[in-house]
């Protein structure tokens, strides 16, 4: 047992390092709030950073596609070259996509018009861990050992995008709202090398 005076200086102790616990873990805690703070500072810039790329994008694109192609067109000129050797260009841009809302009726379109030929037919199977034996059987026997593959039509999109605008600079049909066509001009620089 100890003595009284003992037990004081020990209790004493105790608690000086209670405290030194509790300024370690306050101190801890500030440092803390402080990279929170500095996380939420950096997601704030760059959320700003993102909205201004996104902006200027914006800004690109109504120069290209609107301003400068007016501009020429009022001059009746599509290409210009300037005096320190580089043009400026003015074309059409096409860009068409499939949604899939409207993904049977636009391939139904596509093969009734004598273009099926572009839509991608992949069919793919999936086999768990260890089951690199029912994969090869399955690869040669495909159905017959009860496996159900799984299939997807697609359209590469810069196919697509090609398609539309043969057909278009040749005056055929191409459903726009199936294909969520946009044509519109876009103005190419190129730089004197």
């Amino acid at each position: 047992m100890f003595t009284e005076q003992e037990q004081r200086t020990m209790n004493t102790i105790d608690f000086e390092k209670d405290q030194e616990q509790v300024l370690d873990k306050t101190t801890n805690i500030n440092k803390l709030a402080d990279k929170i703070k500095e996380l939420q500072a950096q997601q704030e810039q760059l959320q700003q950073q993102e909205d201004a790329v996104k902006q200027k994008k914006k800004d690109i694109e109504h120069l290209s596609g609107e301003v400068i192609p007016t501009m020429l067109s009022e001059m009746g000129l599509s290409f210009l070259k300037l005096q320190d050797g580089s043009s400026v260009e003015v074309k059409t841009n096409y860009s068409a996509t499939i949604t899939q809302a409207n993904k049977e009726k636009a391939f139904n379109w596509l093969r009734e018009n004598g273009l099926g030929d572009i839509i991608k037919n992949e069919i793919s199977v999936s086999f768990g861990r260890n089951e690199d034996n029912k994969a090869a059987d399955y690869a040669d026997l495909a159905k017959g050992q009860g496996f159900e593959p799984q299939q997807k039509l697609k359209v590469e999109p810069m196919t697509l995008k090609a398609l539309v605008r043969e057909r278009m600079e040749a005056g055929k049909e191409m459903p726009t709202e199936l294909f969520n066509i946009y044509v519109g001009n876009k103005t190419t620089i190129k730089r004197k090398q």
